[in-house]
């Protein structure tokens, strides 16, 4: 036990750990509790959300006639195979709170209502048809267990699990349902698909239900990309706590599960949130190459810095079957997510499906990490080269647009899709968009800049609303203007408008309900589940304010423990409050006791470095800390007690600057507003 002199300030260590890691679970901060269904009527539902005006009705209804809904391959092709589903497919953790309800999703049946893009519900309709399918001899799928789907093959002696889903709790219930209707098989083998947590999160879950012994790996090859831990590890650290308040919106975090709620993410329904685990590979992939596991050839295809910064697909020739994992997919999939990310590479993404096309022979079945398989090789192949022209054409002709001048916001309005994909499911836009990839195009080449000198140092939003405000005649005659606008069914315009209003005067309530209204209108209107969620998302914040909490860091113990140690250096410097560190000099060491390293940290001229290196005997202060406890302190998982009387950290040379030097950094909160200032 360290001396009352070795105690910690553990309130200032705490301050410190904690907003580290938001990143880690941004692309999953996902889970809510659903609300109950709300009926469709003429008046605001529970949570205000109006009713779908006739303009909207109209548009809705003008899609009905330009789309081909009288084809239903694809719910065929959803059902085919189906062995079994489970009655209720509730999934709690160990403390009985519900982290994934599939019966949330179940008034989603029959026609779409008003309030719901017609061609967004008949992809949640098909997103809804769950349970355990054969995709081929050998060859099945647990679907609507989570976010993303679990594909089981068998193997010589056991059972090869593709993506094991996000959460250890959802992992466990679907495989469990595999077992109670295809018999008792070990797991001999894991495939990690790619570094995306809804496809690799949930292995740990798997682990307990197949050894005695749950960090027993005794037997069972662990499969991935080259790349796959640090990306999985590290993807977006810098800005996690940004993009999981993004995320909330992205993903309709809180909005009620209902038709005029969050009704689906497009890509499936929503992502668990429970116990997030990750597993090192034993076998890394690194090019394309031939493997036999478990007695089963497998042909892949390397396709990292597509869909992921680390993927592959595969080849099973023996069923003559492709897993296309997430490289394609029954919808437009994003250049540019929402919640936040570098932009990815249309190019290299379409030459990655390209390359697959080309290396069909005879293929019989598609199955992926979402959705639900194809047959057929025609099919196969049109679906294939649907996807690939869908991504390089946004690519072709928003540089075509750019290169003659428009800016991201007019290439976006003027993009228009071929009529062979434009009228093909699979390449509508139900998760990404023609509109947001075109712009992710411009950013990848030209960055943030369109070239119009009035965008180059722009006033602030408030300082610059304030003056159109007062320029256009007052609060009340923008309300005025807003409410004429959204009698003609403008929405996009009432929407800009009043925003300018909203953000001078965030009080005015009149002002926030008739922006919320527009909202609503987008949202019902859109056909992208993330718009949907987004304008929605919007709308209830500005009826009922921001959410008071962010993510539960402590659900992501098992990744931190394996995410490495210079990521979270990194992020500490790039919390340090510049002027306040102005004219400040500081050196410390962080010694990880149980690692045996340990990492010198500097900070001058307000920029702190780090290094990892032995004890700087000129250091203020050096903290010694294991690594379980310093992840212990970030989740929240360690009190002051724990801490202070713990045998696993002691504080030499300087208490207090140490203090002083925590001082200096930042604590993002994850809650910031974003619909008003």
């Amino acid at each position: 036990m360290p001396s009352q002199s070795q105690r910690c300030h553990f309130p200032a260590l705490s301050k410190l750990f904690t907003p580290l890691l938001g990143s880690l679970a941004a692309t999953l901060l996902l889970g809510c509790q659903p609300s109950p269904t709300a009926v469709e009527s003429n008046s605001p539902d529970e949570s205000g959300f109006t009713a779908a005006s006739s303009h909207t009705i109209d548009a809705n209804k003008a899609l009905l006639e330009k789309l081909p809904f009288s084809d239903t391959q694809d719910f065929e092709d959803a059902k085919r195979g189906f062995i079994a589903k489970m009655p209720k497919l509730v999934v709690t953790d160990k403390q009985g709170k519900a982290i994934w309800d599939r019966t949330a999703y179940d008034f989603i049946t029959g026609d779409a209502p008003s309030s719901v893009n017609p061609s967004l519900w008949r992809q949640a309709t098909l997103n809804n048809i769950d349970g355990l399918f054969e995709v081929t001899e050998g060859v099945y799928q647990l679907r609507g267990f989570d976010l993303a789907n679990m594909t089981v093959i068998a193997g010589k002696t056991g059972w090869i699990v593709v993506d094991p889903l996000t959460t250890a709790e959802t992992a466990k219930t679907a495989f469990e349902f595999l077992k109670q209707q295809l018999g008792e098989r070990p797991i001999s083998a894991i495939l990690f698909t790619h570094s995306h947590m809804d496809h690799f999160g949930g292995a740990l879950g798997l682990l307990e239900m197949n050894t005695p012994d749950k960090n027993s790996l005794d037997g069972i090859d662990i499969i991935a990309p080259a790349g796959f831990m640090h990306e999985a590890t590290s993807e977006n650290v810098m800005a996690g706590t940004a993009m999981s308040r993004r995320a909330m919106y992205m993903y309709g975090k809180q909005l009620p599960r209902s038709t005029r709620g969050h009704i689906g993410s497009g890509l499936g329904k929503e992502p668990a949130f429970g116990q997030f685990g990750i597993l090192s590979p034993t076998t890394v992939i690194e090019h394309d190459s031939t493997q036999l596991i478990d007695g089963v050839p497998f042909e892949f295809q390397i396709v990292s810095g597509s869909e992921a910064p680390a993927e592959f697909t595969f080849y099973l020739p023996e069923q003559q079957a492709y897993c296309g994992a997430e490289l394609v997919s029954k919808n437009m999939h994003n250049l540019y997510t929402l919640r936040g990310a570098k932009v990815r590479d249309a190019l290299t993404w379409s030459r990655s499906i390209d390359k697959a096309l080309n290396a069909q022979r005879d293929t019989k079945v598609y199955f992926g990490s979402h959705h639900w398989p194809i047959w057929g090789q025609e099919p196969i192949n049109h679906f294939l080269t649907t996807q690939r022209d869908t991504y390089k054409y946004i690519h072709d002709q928003s540089v075509r647009m750019l290169n003659a001048g428009l800016t991201p916001a007019e290439i976006a309005e003027a993009i228009e899709m071929p009529p062979a994909l434009a009228n093909t499911f699979s390449s509508r836009g139900y998760y990404g968009t023609a509109k947001h990839n075109a712009k992710a195009v411009y950013q990848a080449y030209l960055g943030w800049y369109d070239a119009n000198p009035v965008h180059l140092d722009p006033l602030p939003a408030v300082e610059s609303a304030e003056k159109y405000v007062a320029l256009m005649g007052g609060a009340d005659n923008i309300i005025k203007q807003t409410e004429i606008a959204i009698a003609g069914g403008e929405y996009r315009w009432a929407a800009e408008l009043i925003n300018h209003l909203v953000v001078a005067d965030d009080s005015n309530s009149r002002a926030k309900e008739l922006l919320a209204s527009s909202y609503d209108q987008l949202g019902y209107q859109a056909e992208s589940a993330p718009w949907r969620d987004v304008y929605l998302s919007a709308a209830f914040e500005l009826r009922h304010g921001a959410p008071k909490k962010g993510i539960d860091l402590a659900s992501m113990k098992q990744i931190l423990l394996r995410s490495p140690v210079e990521n979270f250096m990194q992020s500490m410097a790039s919390r340090v409050i510049g002027p306040e560190a102005f004219g400040e000099e500081f050196e410390l060491n962080i010694n990880f006791t149980d690692l045996d390293k340990n990492y010198v940290l500097t900070l001058n001229n307000a920029v702190l470095h780090h290094k990892l290196a032995p004890k700087s005997a000129s250091a203020n202060a050096t903290l010694n800390i294991s690594h379980e406890l310093f992840v212990d302190i970030i989740i929240g998982a360690a009190g002051a007690s724990d801490v202070i009387f713990s045998d696993e950290l002691s504080i030499e040379g300087s208490k207090l600057d140490l203090v002083s030097f925590f001082s200096m950094l930042d604590q993002p909160k994850g809650v910031f507003n974003i619909v008003t200032p």
